[in-house]
Formats: structure tokens, C-alpha cells, sequence
């Protein structure tokens, strides 16, 4: 088994379809609901924000959608993305569980991010949409979307979480040498960035913020789009093409994994991963019983001490209220290395399978977390960003335990990007300087008291009590 280091596909066996895993959820997804009506959201009300193909996705309950062939076409440039067996971490570990992880930091922008960006910029542009708008944390999403956007002839104009954008200017800089234009967020360029700039100068920024006013862009600018790299049913299934190669390749070497095990900000690379694996448990077909297993810091604790309730995607209060584990959408988070695992409420579909008990979730401080990621860089060369660096704290707990039981488990994780624009953050870990954060419980309760006292028919909905 020592002999395969990583498993390759050819290009022709880029999926042809991605999975929807809304026919088969255990119950039907509670509906976004719309705040002005205090009913599920008509989805023509979302055609001033999003694409008609994109609605189309997002409420599908058709379980396989084609990949169109101008996707598949650009999703060669690093698609499939090799899956590896950490054969040097193992041997350190002294451990008999077999780790792989599929690796999506070969693409252009370092992570798995251009899986939906490229498919979004498409049905964009097929649609006459000349510019789409978006926000980013780590800065993964934006440069991902600048890629995409550049492809097919269009612009992107990207509002970063100030901290990142601070913190990682390269990232920016990747930005925009794909023609995007980057603002920190909150920026002087919103109504929404004035207001909060002006009750906090200081103010570090946040996913929430940044997502206002990307979407106020949209609102208020002709032939513009907005864009979300994660959360949402049509983003997660355009990840699905990584755990269904990573399910053809474990195959071709007669493997198949008792844990699949993946990091969550909103919840797209984990989802992209579990979900064809998921298929396999729902359909009966899968051969042993797989624990899904999901990973967040301490201090942005959306699975570990969220509350499920509905809540908004952002901090001004222009999405429709979503289903999901949430600390509050005006949720500020601290300004940790984690950047893309800081956003207040995680995907409707991974809420409603936490919920019943499919998925377990693990939250480490990001000392432990860097520690890990170091032990990893050192054993398998690659170095990692700070986001799977939890899955990889996990992965090793995990190795370390099989090899206290003397069991042969297999795990399966996802390396989603690679921590090169990262550096910044080790030189931090290496210095001292990290401190391991753990998010105040007051702080988690005043946020929700605050969306019940300004919403209180929202705990009077019965699409959570079904």
C-alpha cells in the first residue's frame, strides 16, 4: 500500500455532473424566508442579486446537474486535483491509520474556491452580467473569483475583510493582477461601509459587513451581480467535484474512508468533499460506516456553541433569513489567522445534518492549530493555510488514537489551499505572538438575545420545528 504516494485521473474523468444532496437530506432544508414578508422568499425577488441559472441551482431538487462543457473545459487547468497518501506523517505518528487528503492547492489560486467561481462567472456571463461583486476573508474566495471573472471577460470588484486585507497584502495583489478591484471592508464606497466606519473608525471588519456591502453594490449598480463563495446549496454543489474524484480514486486503489473529515467557514470545501460519500450512506451503497467529522476554531464557534435558529447572512440585514447554527450576524469575529473560518453561521444543508447527528464538530484554539500545521509542512513538505490546519489537529489526534487502539482506520481530509500567502501568520506562531482564543459565551448569547428582541416572530417560524 506504501507504494502510492498520490493517485492521479486523467482530464476525461472530470465529472460530468455535479451532486445536489437536496433529494436525499433525512428531512426537507427549512426555506430561506424573506424578513419583509415573514414568508419563504419568492425567488424573483433574488433576480436582483443572483443569475436565473443560479436560482435555478439553489432550489433544484434534481440529485445531478451537468457540469456544462465550458466548466469541464477550464476546470482542466488543474482539475483533477491529486489525492495523497501523508506516508511521511503516518511514519512519524507511528500510526496504522492510512491518511489521505485531497489536495486543491494546485489550482491557479490556491484553493478549492475556483470550483464554484468559475461555474458562477459562467452562468453570469451567459446572462450579460458585466461585473460581479463579492466579499472575502482570507482572501481565497476574492483572488479565486478576480480568476474566474478574468477568464470569461468580466470584472470583479472584491470588499476584503480589513483585517486580511491588512494582514495579507499579496493576496490582494493577486487580486488584482487578474483585474479586480479590492477594497478593505468597511470602505468609504457603501452607504452601509460609511455608517459602520462612522459609529467605529477602527472597526477590523468582518464576512458580515463585507457581504452588506458587496450586496448593496449589486442593489444599486445596472448589469451587476453579486457573488458568494460558500453557504449556499448551488455553491456546495459545485464543490461536489472533489469527493467524487476523491471517491474514483480511493476506489482505484481498493480504499475507502472510515472518517471524511474537512474544515468549516461557511462549509463549502467540507461539503464539496462528504456529500458524494453522504450518497453513499443514504444509497446503501457505502461498505463501512463513515463518521463525518467537521472543524472550526474556538473562536468562531458556529457548530461547537451556535444556537439553530434563523438568522441573516449579513450584518445589515439584506439577505433573507437562512436556517442555520449562528453566533449572531453582527457577529465581529477576532482578528485570528483563520481568516476564511470567521463568518457568523455556517450552510443551511451542514445545519440541518449537525442537527441530526450526522456530522460531529470539533473547534481547536489556533496554537494548536499552527502546531499542527507546522508537524504536516515538516512531514509531507506541503505547508498548509491556517483553515485546514484544523482538519490536519484533528487528523492527528485521530491517527494518534487509532494507533493507541492498534486500529487500521482510514481517514480522508481535505487540504483545500496552501498557506504560501499565509506566511505572516508562522511567523507569528514561531514568534510567540498567537494567543489561543476562545470566543466569550455572554458575547455569543447578547448576539442572538439581539436578533430575538429585534425579530421575535423569528423563534415563532415552523419551519425548524418539523
Amino acid at each position: 500500500m506504501d507504494m502510492y504516494r498520490k493517485v492521479l485521473l486523467s482530464e476525461e474523468e472530470i465529472p460530468k455532473f455535479w451532486y445536489n444532496i437536496l433529494p436525499d437530506l433525512p428531512k426537507p432544508l427549512p426555506p430561506p424566508i424573506d424578513p419583509e414578508t415573514k414568508e419563504p422568499v419568492n425567488p424573483k425577488k433574488l433576480e436582483t442579486i443572483f443569475p436565473r441559472a443560479l436560482i435555478k441551482q439553489e432550489m433544484s431538487t434534481e440529485r445531478w446537474i451537468p457540469i456544462p462543457e465550458e466548466v469541464r473545459e477550464i476546470y482542466t487547468y488543474w482539475r483533477p486535483t491529486p489525492l495523497y497518501r501523508a506516508v511521511r506523517l503516518e511514519k512519524f505518528l507511528k500510526t496504522p491509520a492510512r491518511i489521505y487528503y485531497k489536495y486543491e492547492g494546485v489550482s491557479p489560486p490556491g484553493s478549492h474556491k475556483p470550483n464554484t467561481a468559475v461555474a458562477q462567472a459562467y452562468y453570469n456571463m451567459k446572462e450579460g452580467v458585466e461585473v460581479l461583486t463579492t466579499e472575502t476573508g482570507a482572501g481565497q474566495w476574492g483572488s479565486a473569483l478576480a480568476f474566474a471573472t478574468n477568464i470569461f471577460g468580466m470584472k470583479a470588484r472584491i470588499y476584503m475583510v480589513k483585517t486580511s486585507y491588512e494582514q495579507k497584502p499579496y493576496r490582494r495583489i493577486m487580486m488584482e493582477v487578474w483585474g479586480a478591484e479590492v477594497l478593505p471592508s468597511p470602505s468609504n464606497k457603501t452607504r452601509f461601509g460609511r455608517m459602520v466606519l462612522e459609529k467605529d473608525p477602527d472597526n477590523p471588519g468582518s464576512l458580515g459587513i463585507a457581504i452588506s456591502e458587496a450586496i448593496e453594490d449589486a442593489l444599486t449598480h445596472e448589469n451587476v451581480k453579486y457573488s458568494l463563495g460558500s453557504v449556499l446549496n448551488h455553491v456546495l454543489i459545485h464543490q461536489t467535484v472533489q469527493g467524487l474524484e476523491a471517491k474514483k480514486q480511493l476506489e482505484l486503489i481498493d480504499e475507502y474512508p472510515d472518517i471524511v473529515a474537512g474544515c468549516v467557514g461557511g462549509g463549502s470545501s467540507f461539503s464539496g468533499l462528504f456529500w458524494p460519500f453522504y450518497y453513499d450512506v443514504v444509497s446503501g451503497k457505502a461498505p463501512k460506516n463513515i463518521r463525518f467529522v467537521a472543524t472550526e476554531p474556538t473562536a468562531c464557534p458556529t457548530m461547537t456553541r451556535g444556537i439553530y435558529t434563523y438568522d441573516f447572512g449579513d450584518t445589515a440585514k439584506l439577505t433573507p433569513l437562512l436556517p442555520m447554527y449562528t453566533l449572531g450576524s453582527d457577529f465581529i469575529p477576532p482578528p485570528i489567522h483563520a481568516g476564511g473560518l470567521r463568518y457568523h453561521g455556517d450552510a443551511p444543508t451542514l445545519c440541518l445534518l449537525l442537527k441530526e447527528g450526522f456530522i460531529e464538530p470539533k473547534a481547536y484554539d489556533q496554537i494548536s492549530v499552527f502546531e499542527a500545521a507546522t508537524l504536516f509542512a515538516r512531514t509531507e513538505g506541503i505547508i498548509p493555510a491556517p483553515e485546514p490546519s484544523h482538519t490536519i489537529k484533528f487528523v492527528i489526534e485521530e491517527a494518534l488514537r487509532a494507533k493507541e487502539e492498534n486500529e487500521e482506520k482510514v481517514i480522508l481530509f481535505n487540504l483545500c489551499g496552501h498557506g504560501y500567502f499565509d506566511l505572516k501568520a508562522y511567523q507569528e506562531y514561531f514568534e510567540g505572538n498567537l494567543k489561543p482564543y476562545y470566543y466569550p459565551e455572554e458575547k455569543i448569547r447578547e448576539s442572538i438575545e439581539r436578533i430575538f428582541k429585534e425579530y421575535p416572530w423569528i423563534s415563532n417560524l415552523p419551519y425548524l420545528k418539523i
